[in-house]
């Protein structure tokens, strides 16, 4: 085993992690699961069988990411966050044939508390505020925030908010990073 397992997680038989992950309390990792490395899997952190995790992934606590469910690399996704599977559960009728796939790109921030309704993506370097409740695809770099979630800026990959409208074409730099960004439209680019 070259990750770590806290004494009290449950990793069923057939889940693959990666080298350098850590397992910590109470997690149960479902046996389809795929876990890259240097992924952080906080206290109570649920991982369906369907479920693709890249690497350098950190998933705080109370958090269950279930089946139809992927995350590219370096996906933080903060205490509490709620992924949803099937648009319209009932617990009378079954629709474990109608999981829709949630695609969370590179670098994105999934905020504490917040909800991502299923069959959606959200984009690269996004961060989606904390308690926000997203019903539709977010474009790469967005802030968004509120309930539903609303987009109110851009946010560079330092994490940094970016100084630009909404729309139009412009360019801004990262105060911290000084790496420019341009905007052409509605889509916001790394030079």
């Amino acid at each position: 085993m070259n990750y770590f397992k806290h004494d009290t997680a449950i990793i069923d038989t057939g889940a693959v992690i990666g080298e350098g992950s850590r397992v910590w309390h109470w997690a149960h990792i479902c046996s389809g699961a795929q876990i890259g490395s240097s992924v952080s899997l906080g206290q109570n952190v649920f991982v369906g069988n369907k479920v693709v995790i890249g690497d350098n992934c950190k998933i705080q606590n109370n958090v269950s990411v279930y089946d139809n469910v992927k995350l590219e690399e370096g996906v933080f996704c903060g205490p509490s966050m709620v992924f949803t599977n099937v648009y319209n559960p009932r617990s009378l009728i079954e629709r474990k044939d109608q999981y829709l796939d949630t695609l969370v790109k590179k670098g994105a921030t999934i905020g504490a508390n917040s909800t991502i309704v299923c069959g959606i993506t959200i984009g690269m370097y996004s961060f989606i505020g904390a308690g926000a409740v997203v019903n539709k695809s977010v474009p790469d770099y967005a802030l968004m925030v509120g309930v539903p979630a609303k987009q109110i800026g851009w946010i560079s990959e330092y994490g940094e908010q970016l100084e630009l409208p909404l729309e139009g074409f412009s360019e801004a730099t990262c105060p911290h990073t000084g790496e420019i960004y341009k905007l052409e439209g509605r889509s916001l680019k790394k030079l």
